[in-house]
């Protein structure tokens, strides 16, 4: 049975199977907001939700094998995911519901981190830089020579293959050698309890973590940009800003009427949704857009299993939007 799909109580009556969305850490706030405002409409009555935090691959293989009804991404899914799917019979609708920035955050007492630049990320983080850059001056001359501390998001992270492909040109090109979790609360804890740490993780929980942290402004395109709400918005915070989506079974979608009332009632209120969560919201247009083709059930992915990095806001919604895909991807 596809996951969420109705069952039989043992008295006869029908019943709602618990519904769980499942993969993107940061997604997840996105997802908690979701489900507390959809829990005071009478739609929600008898359907069970719940988040959970497993990471974006985690999520999507759930998902392709059929056992998840919906999915949180904090990347477009990919070719090998794509496959599953096909493989299953899973199809699904690609839905994004917000906008993130990856966040450079180092501990409050680092006093000497005043930015960070593309080139220096890589120099930091890539595989060539593992039991090799163990100091921080060996990724800039003015800095101390004190330790590198790293945190960051584990291999199951859509964060992870984000970050590594926009900074060091692959989803795998990362170091190994440092302190690593899917659950983003983990790294928090991290960067603020060495003062020497750097760490990087979704908007949302910088925002929710302000006063143990520090964001550091990324030198790139654009110049030496901080992330915010106004950044990724005018398409500066490049190339570290990415849309957000949420996955979802189609057949538990047209089989379930309040499983696609939670999913209308989430893009209808994605705006403020995204705001209580922390995350940076997509234009009101587009959110009728979004909610156009939930109505139209636009099937399969806009992205061909790729992961395009350092895109406009305007070209990743332009490319979330367009319906002539090969069909393969359908």
């Amino acid at each position: 049975m596809v996951a969420g799909a109705e069952a039989q109580s043992t008295d006869g009556k029908a019943r709602l199977e618990k519904v769980q969305i499942s993969g993107s850490s940061t997604v997840y706030p996105f997802s908690l907001e979701a489900i507390r405002e959809f829990s005071r409409q009478a739609a929600a009555k008898g359907l069970q939700l719940e988040a959970k935090a497993t990471g974006t691959s985690a999520g999507l293989r759930q998902f392709c094998k059929g056992s998840l009804a919906i999915a949180a991404a904090s990347r477009p899914i990919n070719a090998k995911e794509l496959k599953a799917c096909a493989g299953q019979g899973v199809r699904f609708l690609e839905l994004p519901v917000a906008f993130d920035a990856i966040t450079v955050v180092v501990n409050p007492r680092n006093t000497w981190m005043r930015e960070i630049s593309v080139q220096e990320l890589s120099s930091l983080w890539s595989k060539n830089a593992q039991g090799k850059v163990q100091r921080w001056d060996q990724v800039n001359a003015r800095w101390p020579k004190q330790a590198v501390s790293l945190c960051g998001p584990g291999n199951e992270s859509g964060t992870y293959d984000y970050f590594n492909k926009a900074i060091n040109g692959d989803e795998d090109n990362s170091r190994r050698d440092y302190t690593a979790s899917e659950d983003d609360n983990v790294l928090v804890r991290c960067v603020s309890s060495q003062a020497n740490a750097l760490g990087y993780f979704g908007f949302d929980y910088y925002t929710s973590n302000r006063s143990k942290l520090r964001a550091v402004p990324v030198v790139g395109g654009k110049g030496s940009v901080l992330p915010s709400v106004q950044a990724v918005q005018n398409s500066r915070y490049l190339p570290l800003s990415r849309p957000l989506f949420l996955y979802v079974n189609e057949q538990t979608l047209q089989q379930q009427p309040a499983i696609r009332a939670f999913i209308t009632s989430t893009i209808e209120a994605g705006g403020r949704i995204a705001g209580q969560a922390g995350l940076i919201p997509l234009p009101p247009s587009t959110y009728r857009l979004v909610t156009a083709k939930l109505y139209r059930n636009v099937l399969g992915s806009a992205y061909a299993g790729t992961l395009p990095v350092g895109l406009t806001i305007g070209q990743i919604l332009d490319r979330s939007f367009d319906e002539h895909k090969q069909s393969q991807f359908k």
